[in-house]
């Protein structure tokens, strides 16, 4: 896969390899009586399935990757005993084929709340600096995971102290479990626990990645891949007229990225607020959806949410934090005004005058032609190697 050379991709490539070969070497400390020195991690056992050239994903050390590990969380994945009434699977709200999102403006938990927030794609999500959509605490796919499983507020798995044992026990009354297991967790006495069943999920969503779209193709070369339409649609995309690629630039289109060829001091955690909402004028948000300032406080961050991958953004409407958004076109005349106005009812306020609204969402001029460019292009993001592929599919059908 080649590197984006439509942003600072390049720029920021070159700074991080010259942190790799300073760090052979040692960095010296401020005062220079001693030395601090990192390494890198480049290679990995695990079979990614990607080029050479592409970064790998962080994998921590307290779970490497392991194909046993993968196998078995992909089973857990598509099964309905991984919750507590033992309806709900994480496929429920997370469907191979519409890229692991679900289609729905809102996702339902096991117990029938519905849920705040838009269920999203998990295609590279091995690749986010942050994980949900607006969490700056979340860091790592195991600390992530125990969200649905265990969160009480909402609901999703519906796991808890009272049903977590019934659970684990129905796991290991499946023949398949057992084995699996034993495999994936080799120096564990008993390793059905929840810790393993974590485990195993992140190890199986690291997994999730692919770099096979059109676009891809293009870049590599392959000048027949993107059509006339898409390539001015990518020309749109990268200007500084309506400037996507601020937010979304990068070979994971999003600013939220990080890989193992990253030194952490410089992996970047941004937030944005669009101009959905303005409530009253005041620059509020819904309350059950005020983005880091749910954690934060800090009256700043009101509406700032993490900007998501647009790979396979074709397949995984509706759009938004909240799936107020249909369709493509209705994003890009949300973008070209710059935000959204509400004339009336609870949300009502202008969100084009949102005071924490993100400095580069200021708005743009694009005629119809242009639009139908931009999404033949958003189009050409979509990977359909990844949405039909065997590896990631329920293991019983």
């Amino acid at each position: 896969m080649k590197t984006l050379h439509v942003c600072a991709q390049p720029m920021l490539r070159a700074f991080f390899t010259l942190l790799f070969v300073a760090s052979l070497f040692g960095l010296s400390a401020c005062n220079g009586s001693s030395k601090t020195t990192f390494v890198l991690e480049t290679n990995s056992e695990f079979s990614w399935g990607l080029s050479e050239s592409t970064a790998l994903p962080i994998e921590p050390d307290s779970n490497p990757m392991t194909e046993a590990k993968f196998q078995l969380g992909r089973h857990l994945f598509y099964d309905d005993a991984l919750s507590g009434n033992g309806t709900q699977s994480c496929n429920s709200c997370h469907e191979q084929a519409l890229g692991f999102a679900d289609g729905e403006t809102l996702p339902v938990g096991s117990t029938g709340q519905v849920l705040a927030r838009n269920a999203q794609g998990l295609l590279n999500v091995a690749y986010n600096s942050t994980l949900t959509w607006a969490n700056s605490s979340l860091l790592s796919l195991e600390a992530q995971i125990a969200v649905p499983l265990f969160g009480e507020d909402p609901i999703e798995h519906g796991i808890n102290d009272s049903n977590e044992e019934l659970v684990l026990d129905a796991l290991r009354a499946n023949p398949l479990y057992p084995d699996m297991f034993a495999a994936a967790f080799p120096n564990d006495g008993d390793p059905v626990d929840m810790n393993n069943v974590i485990r195993s999920l992140a190890v199986f969503v690291r997994g999730m990645v692919s770099f096979e779209t059109d676009f891809d193709r293009f870049q590599s070369g392959d000048t027949d891949a993107l059509s006339a339409s898409a390539q001015r649609g990518q020309t749109l995309f990268f200007s500084e007229g309506l400037e996507c690629f601020h937010c979304h630039g990068g070979y994971n289109f999003s600013d939220s990225t990080a890989d193992r060829t990253m030194y952490p001091a410089f992996i970047e955690r941004p937030f944005h607020n669009t101009g959905l909402f303005n409530i009253g004028g005041t620059g509020d948000y819904p309350s059950d959806n005020t983005g880091i300032f749910e954690l934060t406080g800090v009256p700043s961050h009101m509406g700032k949410f993490r900007a998501p991958t647009l790979r396979n953004i074709s397949v995984t409407a509706p759009y938004m934090h909240d799936g107020s958004m249909a369709d493509l076109e209705e994003v890009i005349d949300f973008y070209a005004a710059g935000g959204r106005n509400i004339a009336a009812g609870p949300n009502a306020g202008d969100g084009r005058l949102n005071p924490f609204k993100d400095s580069l969402v200021n708005g743009f001029s694009v005629t119809p032609s242009e639009k139908q460019d931009l999404i033949a292009f958003l189009n050409a993001l979509t990977d359909e190697s990844f949405n039909t592929n065997p590896r990631f599919s329920d293991p019983t059908e």
